[in-house]
């Protein structure tokens, strides 16, 4: 049970949050490890449940773009903004079959921490643009397609997802809270794809209903939490405290781990 609350806090906030939930579940049980607490790292249930409890977090969150999308999908903008995530998927589904060789990185948490640091650099980045004007509904193609390319970047352990597309979105010039938006319903096919493929791995097996319960109420709380607290800081502060974040916890990583 202790172990589903902790992922569940882990998947929830950083999924949404522009620190790594990749880099996280590498470097979290790494750092108790090092404290002297062993955490067991999450099973295939665990984690298909993990991604649903995000999922209904954005969902949730987003539910008057969601019902719009499903209800009236031939109106022009709803047409328009089904395109963009259209393509800014592609990228992501192309870059799977290199997710195996990846695998080598989540191993090393030095090298996680190493790219949490560039997740910071790229922060700073975001944090330097001039707040932008444009609204989704004047998207083009080339801007899916290059914030799908940034999301396909983050499949790299420590690379934020988030902070990587909302950092491409301000670079296009996007307004800082539809830049967000736009990464976080672009987060719906790659969430509930991570959540299914683990979701077929581990069907037929038997599971403790408890825990996972647990941990997909905790990951659905603290999901839009962080959506929640991730927006306000973004109109407000921009990336400016996660940059901070994202380069002390890196650098820690890749000296001590």
């Amino acid at each position: 049970m202790f172990d589903a609350i902790v992922w569940g806090l882990v998947q929830g906030l950083t999924e949404f949050l522009p620190i790594s939930s990749s880099g996280h579940l590498v470097l979290v049980p790494a750092f108790l490890s090092k404290a002297g607490v062993e955490i067991g790292d999450p099973d295939l249930a665990v984690s298909a449940v993990l991604h649903l409890g995000t999922l209904l977090a954005v969902l949730v969150y987003y539910r008057t773009d969601i019902v719009r999308l499903v209800r009236s999908p031939l109106e022009p903008r709803n047409r328009r903004l089904t395109l963009l995530l259209a393509v800014g998927t592609v990228p992501a589904l192309i870059g799977l079959p290199l997710k195996s060789g990846l695998e080598q990185i989540e191993q090393n948490p030095r090298m996680v921490g190493l790219a949490l640091v560039v997740t910071g650099l790229i922060l700073a980045v975001g944090s330097r643009r001039a707040d932008g004007i444009r609204r989704l509904e004047g998207g083009t193609v080339k801007d899916a397609a290059l914030i799908g390319l940034s999301q396909a970047f983050a499949l790299i352990p420590g690379i934020s997802r988030s902070g990587t597309t909302i950092t491409a979105g301000l670079l296009r010039g996007f307004d800082r809270e539809e830049a967000a938006r736009f990464s976080f319903l672009l987060a719906v096919p790659a969430i509930a794809g991570g959540g299914l493929i683990s979701a077929v791995e581990v069907s037929g097996t038997s599971v403790e209903t408890a825990p996972l319960l647990v941990g997909l109420v905790v990951a659905a709380v603290t999901g839009y939490a962080a959506i929640t607290l991730l927006i306000r800081l973004l109109v407000t502060r921009g990336f400016g405290p996660f940059v901070w974040y994202c380069l002390a916890v890196g650098a820690t990583a890749a000296l001590v781990l």
